[in-house]
């Protein structure tokens, strides 16, 4: 299967990655050469370099675009923060995003049962709550809901506004906190981001989550393994919580239960999107259809 990048995500050159090698999907090929457009079966426009650059930039031919290509539009930016949507009707045949009913579906992270679980341990926890933020909005929910959170409850906060991090990064400064802060920059369908999976999830910090509703989450992770912040009518309340199982290890606790069955998975960008792609022109054969309205179905 040939696959062409029609733009490199923001813009960055990078290695093609080794299908086979990294996710065992086979005669893959990648390439970001625009010479092959005529013998590609998919090609693939992510949609921030879509907008940079216009409809203008798409591929005009010559040669014209082969009869059976499929176009696959490309996003992982929340409709909040993805312009330009509207004149995007009936040029794509698949679309690609964190959304579960994409024709690709690529979440930032999953969890998986392993053959074999490895016990879990827990990491030494000496501190309360973290929250990482770089892109700062005083407009935003999150911020909203941290101002009056933090009236209540000491808050470590890293990035923009706050500490510097570690060497070793996210991961490993938040992994000695009980809570973290798995705040989304705006709430949409699906919209859950390496800030669960990555910041909390493989940082061993409880998330407490703001974005889509509780149910959303429900079809990717247990009940039992976050805390939302609808759980509570108010702010304060959400900080009793906290303060009552800082105080109380085996109600703590509970929340790692599912440790015992799932490992976490965070996705690679942009590795595996490409070869994801791949995998999903294989399968589908010689099925081709159009996506008629792309915004009115990211939007809804």
């Amino acid at each position: 299967v040939n696959v062409l990048l029609w733009w490199e995500p923001f813009g960055r050159p990078r290695r093609m990655a080794d299908c086979r090698r990294r996710y065992n999907i086979t005669g893959c090929r990648l390439s970001a050469d625009r010479s092959r457009y005529g013998e590609a079966q998919a090609v693939l426009f992510h949609h921030r370099d879509l907008a940079l650059h216009g409809a203008e930039g798409l591929p005009r031919g010559p040669p014209p675009r082969p009869p059976r290509q499929l176009w696959v539009w490309m996003n992982f930016e929340s409709p909040s923060h993805s312009p330009g949507l509207r004149g995007l009707a009936g040029l794509f045949n698949w679309t690609m995003s964190y959304r579960r009913d994409s024709d690709v579906f690529v979440p930032y992270g999953y969890l998986y049962a392993p053959p074999a679980p490895r016990p879990f341990v827990l990491p030494r926890k000496t501190r309360l709550v973290a929250w990482v933020i770089s892109n700062w909005n005083e407009e935003h929910a999150r911020v909203r809901y941290y101002r009056q959170l933090k009236e209540h409850l000491a808050i470590d906060v890293y990035g923009a506004r706050g500490l510097a991090l570690s060497e070793g990064g996210v991961v490993e400064t938040v992994s000695a906190y009980k809570f973290y802060l798995a705040f989304e920059n705006s709430q949409h369908t699906d919209y859950i981001t390496e800030k669960l999976w990555r910041n909390a999830f493989a940082a061993s910090a409880v998330p407490i989550v703001l974005g889509p509703r509780r149910a959303n989450y429900e079809r990717f992770i247990p009940p039992d393994s976050f805390i939302h912040v609808d759980d509570f009518p108010s702010p304060r309340l959400l900080a009793t919580y906290l303060k009552f199982l800082d105080k109380n290890k085996p109600n703590y606790r509970r929340y790692f239960a599912w440790r015992k069955k799932y490992e976490v998975h965070v996705t690679s960008f942009w590795d595996e999107h490409f070869c994801k792609v791949c995998e999903a022109v294989r399968a589908a054969g010689n099925q081709i259809k159009t996506v008629r309205n792309l915004a009115s179905w990211f939007e809804s």
